[in-house]
């Protein structure tokens, strides 16, 4: 029975196979694709993205049901949870320019497994995100034609009443997403042009909201009478945030898009911070316009907007309202249809995904199998699922996806780079013979400076030496080497990986507490402030364990600022985000969890390319050779299996490696 487990040797493989990470080509800007966009296009997707149904669905709804007008700090938090993502998403989209989002930075700098997850999630992201508008423009449009369409379906067609659905099916969005289907085949820079009228004409109409809605603000809408300006307490705020992020969704579509970049190095960073600054604007100026017109507590959730207009007696404007939210709702359709395509071309271009989608259509140069397929798969999901439903499935994945990229950010600032890993000599000391008169003088800049002992000389020139010593990335910072020798025995970045564990490990325990301590658990007063005590300097120690080693050199594309301490904070709030969703939104991601690990352990790992790396790499072997000054130096050398005398020499090595 013994002999049918696996062996020691067969586990470590097959754990390395789970966590190996992408090799990366020597020429990142190479692609299959067309690179045809510049700021200005990413942009624009960036805003068409993340100006949408978040804002003429979603905030009457986080209104009226969780927040009240409370609901401007909802989106004021979830602007700086996603500005601390967005950070990351620009760094890594300015230095690997490839098709992916999350999944591909995850892919690179933390494993491929944890990419296939988020990858998994991400596509799962954008077809429920596709479907939500979907299902908010059909409802709009409706609401234009005093829901003429939705009486005519549930009578002529039928209703029905099941959790999660609908209560009708709805052919109007399915419709519209086969047709958006079909213009995003056209190619990326028709797309483009199509996403660039949509946003100029919903920027026109939302300026016009705001200057009106100003002029018909009501103070006492926020009084007493009607609950203030919390009614929810700071508890409704912070569910509302967690459900406000639906609505920052879009900016990643940028990140997708950086395979099809002119310049993505600049492009991505200055689009990234752009896009995302006039979008969180547009939602806090229109969320206090929506809530200062009518009382929150009289809103209709499917058209607050347009019907806060009619209710004030000004027809013609809540009809231009409507008009301007299904403009605003075509560009999110776009860049949803844009990206999802290009994110299951990625994993499919690495072997983790059926290989079908790889496939790019020579004239149009897009992945038009991956089009059409998701573009049927999101007209399915609109036709019979509830908006509601849809969006809280939503928020999960992008926070998990929010959650990855802020880790392989920390990972990646603290992993060496190739240069560092190929040529370790180039970073030893070199000795040079030092001159007679040495041994009484010594030279600081241009000045010689004499001692008045050779042992008061010595013991300054070590302490120089101590102090210039050029550490590698990933190894313990020079001045903490004296008080936590006991890290200098790890590989170089291992115990910052060890560390982001930890950190995560933490966040999680840390908003476990704040989330459930005081109402599912029912912990006592000093148990829930000694936990949270605990949990917040664990997690305070594993940042300062990441922190006391050597980052990366500065690069010339954009960097997150405060590493690791802002990819942190992005961490713990997306956790504390995450944990404030229902539980069902929980079950239904745990189920699509375990159908993403059935595709991965079916095929995914089987096919991945990097197959093809590991099995290149067994035909490599490392020397090491100790020097008398402690230093180590490794050299790579072929194996010939053949070659008794290679083979030979290789168990000597060993030997003499066990000896010491």
């Amino acid at each position: 029975m013994g002999n049918h487990l696996p062996s020691g040797a067969a586990m470590v493989r097959f754990c390395h196979k789970l966590n190996r990470v992408k090799t990366l080509e020597d020429d990142l800007m190479e692609t299959s694709l067309k690179r045809c966009l510049s700021t200005v296009d990413l942009t624009l997707l960036g805003v068409g993205g993340m100006v949408g149904s978040g804002l003429y669905v979603l905030t009457g709804t986080v209104a009226k049901e969780i927040a009240g007008p409370a609901v401007i700090l909802s989106y004021l938090i979830a602007g700086f949870a996603s500005l601390l993502a967005a950070f990351c998403y620009a760094e890594f989209g300015a230095r690997v320019p490839k098709t992916g989002s999350a999944y591909m930075f995850t892919y690179v700098s933390v494993g491929e497994i944890w990419a296939f997850l988020i990858g998994w999630n991400v596509i799962l992201e954008y077809m429920i995100g596709g479907a939500a508008v979907a299902r908010a423009w059909s409802g709009y449009l409706d609401s234009m034609f005093d829901h003429k369409i939705k009486n005519f379906t549930e009578t002529h067609i039928g209703s029905w009443n099941v959790p999660f659905l609908a209560h009708y099916p709805d052919f109007l969005a399915a419709g519209i997403l086969l047709i958006a289907t079909a213009l995003i085949s056209f190619g990326a820079k028709v797309s483009s042009w199509l996403n660039h009228i949509f946003a100029g004409i919903s920027m026109a109409i939302i300026l016009f909201i705001l200057i009106f809605g100003f002029i018909l603000a009501e103070p006492k809408n926020w009084g007493h009478e009607y609950g203030g300006f919390a009614p929810y307490g700071f508890s409704g705020i912070m569910s509302g945030t967690a459900t406000c992020f639906y609505a920052f969704v879009g900016f990643d579509v940028i990140a997708a898009s950086t395979e099809e970049a002119r310049n993505p190095q600049k492009a991505v960073p200055i689009a990234t911070a752009v896009s995302l600054g006039l979008a969180t604007a547009i939602y806090v100026l229109v969320s206090a316009v929506l809530t200062l017109m009518v009382p929150w507590n009289s809103l209709v959730p499917d058209s607050a907007l347009s019907d806060a207009f009619y209710r004030r007696g000004y027809s013609w404007a809540g009809f231009i309202v409507a008009a301007g939210s299904i403009c605003a709702m075509n560009t999110v359709l776009l860049s949803n249809l844009f990206s999802l395509p290009r994110i299951a071309y990625a994993m499919a271009e690495d072997g983790l995904f059926f290989q079908f989608f790889a496939k790019v259509n020579p004239t149009t140069k897009v992945p038009i199998i991956g089009i059409v397929v998701f573009g049927i798969l999101m007209a399915f999901l609109s036709l019979i699922f509830d908006l509601e439903a849809l969006v809280q499935f939503l928020s999960i994945g992008t926070l998990l996806a929010y959650t990855f990229v802020a880790a392989s950010i920390i990972v990646l600032r603290f992993q060496q780079e190739k240069t560092e890993q190929s040529h370790p000599e180039d970073h030893e000391p070199k000795s040079q013979p030092l001159p007679i008169r040495a041994a009484n003088e010594r030279i600081v800049g241009e000045e010689m400076k004499e001692y008045e002992s050779f042992s008061d000389k010595l013991q300054l020139v070590e302490t120089q030496k101590k102090a210039k010593e050029r550490r590698e990335t990933g190894h313990l910072k020079a001045v903490f080497e004296p008080y936590l020798k006991f890290l200098s025995d790890f590989y170089p970045g291992e115990v910052v990986t060890i560390a982001v564990v930890l950190l995560m490990v933490f966040s999680i325990c840390l908003c476990s507490v704040l989330v459930f301590g005081t109402t599912h658990l029912h912990l006592p007063t000093w148990c829930f402030y000694l936990l949270l005590v605990i949990f917040l300097i664990g997690f305070l120690v594993s940042l300062f364990f990441i922190w006391v080693h050597e980052q990366q050199k500065k690069i010339a594309t954009f960097e997150v600022p405060l590493v690791p301490l802002i990819p942190a904070t992005s961490i713990l709030l997306n956790v504390y985000l995450m944990l404030k969703l229902n539980y069902m939104t929980w079950i239904r991601f745990m189920v699509w969890l375990a159908l993403g690990l059935i595709v991965y352990f079916g095929y995914g790992i089987w096919h991945s390319k990097e197959n093809l790396h590991d099995s290149k790499s067994h035909g490599v072997t490392a020397r090491y050779v100790v020097f008398p000054s402690s230093s180590m130096e490794e050299t790579v050398q072929q194996i010939q299996p053949n070659t008794q005398d290679s083979m030979g020499r290789a168990e000597i090595i060993d030997d003499e490696m066990q000896n010491r």
